[in-house]
C-alpha cells in the first residue's frame, strides 16, 4: 500500500497519465470534483497536486476552460567537464533563479565522507543541503561537504545570496576536479526535495575538488533526468 502523502499520490498519477502519453499536450485532464471522488480527499488536496505540476511546467491552468497538459519544458544543460555557478547558469537561460537551504552546520564525518575528503573517520566537516531552483521548479539538489581547513567560513555564509560553489572558487582557487555521473532511482528525501514521482530516476553527479593539491570538498548533485542533461565538448 503506498504510504506517501494523497497529494502526492495525486501528483504521481497524472504525471503518469503524461508520461504515458494516455493524456498529450493540450489534452484537458479530469477536472479537481472528478478527481476527489476519485480518490476520495478534500478539493484541497486535489488543488495542491495540481499547483505542484502546474508549477513543474506540466500543467496550465486556463479560466472557465480548465487544467490542460501544456508543451514539456527542455531540459536544462550544464557542461560536464567544466564547473560553473548554477545561478549563472539558469540566469543564462532568461529563467529566474533561486535556492532554499535545509541545512548547514558541522558534523562528524562517516566512512564515506572521511574517504572523499581524505581525513580522519569522525573528523569535523562542514555540511550543506541545499534546493536549486530553475523559475519555480527544483532542478539540482546539493549535498556539500567541505573540509574546514580550507574554508574557515563556510558556515556564516548566507547561500541564498552566493551560491557553495561562487564562494569556494572565490576563496579556494580550483586546481583540479573529479567527476563520476551516474543514472540512479534516488530514495523518499531526494525524490521529494526534487518534486519526482515514485522510482523516477536522477542524474547523480558526484564532485570532489582540489585547491592546491589540497581536497576542499566532495559534493552529491542530483539532477531530474526528465528536466536536465549533462554535456562535454573535447578539442583535440
Amino acid at each position: 500500500m503506498d504510504s506517501s502523502p494523497l497529494y502526492i499520490q495525486i501528483r504521481d498519477f497524472i504525471s503518469q497519465k503524461i508520461q504515458s502519453g494516455h493524456w498529450p499536450v493540450g489534452h484537458k485532464i479530469t477536472t479537481e470534483i472528478e478527481l476527489t471522488k476519485q480518490f476520495n480527499v478534500s478539493r484541497m488536496t486535489v488543488n495542491k497536486a495540481i499547483r505542484d505540476l502546474v508549477s513543474q511546467g506540466k500543467l496550465v491552468r486556463k479560466p472557465r476552460a480548465g487544467t490542460f497538459v501544456c508543451e514539456q519544458i527542455e531540459k536544462a544543460q550544464s557542461p560536464l567537464l567544466d564547473i560553473q555557478n548554477i545561478a549563472e547558469e539558469v540566469k543564462s537561460r532568461g529563467n529566474k533563479y533561486h535556492n532554499y537551504v535545509v541545512h548547514q552546520q558541522e558534523i562528524q564525518a562517516d566512512d564515506r565522507i572521511a574517504t572523499q575528503l581524505g581525513i580522519m573517520l569522525k573528523k569535523n566537516v562542514y555540511y550543506s543541503k541545499i534546493i536549486h531552483f530553475e523559475n519555480d521548479t527544483p532542478i539540482q539538489l546539493e549535498l556539500r561537504w567541505v573540509n574546514p581547513q580550507h574554508a574557515p567560513d563556510y558556515l556564516d555564509q548566507d547561500f541564498s545570496t552566493k551560491t557553495p560553489n561562487q564562494y569556494l572558487s572565490e576563496n579556494c582557487p580550483l586546481s583540479a576536479i573529479e567527476h563520476t555521473v551516474e543514472a540512479v532511482i534516488p530514495d523518499q528525501d531526494v525524490s521529494h526535495a526534487l518534486s519526482l514521482l515514485s522510482e523516477e530516476p536522477c542524474l547523480l553527479l558526484n564532485r570532489r575538488t582540489w585547491s592546491n593539491e589540497s581536497l576542499v570538498s566532495t559534493a552529491l548533485l542530483y539532477h531530474p533526468a526528465s528536466k536536465y542533461k549533462l554535456s562535454s565538448k573535447i578539442l583535440f
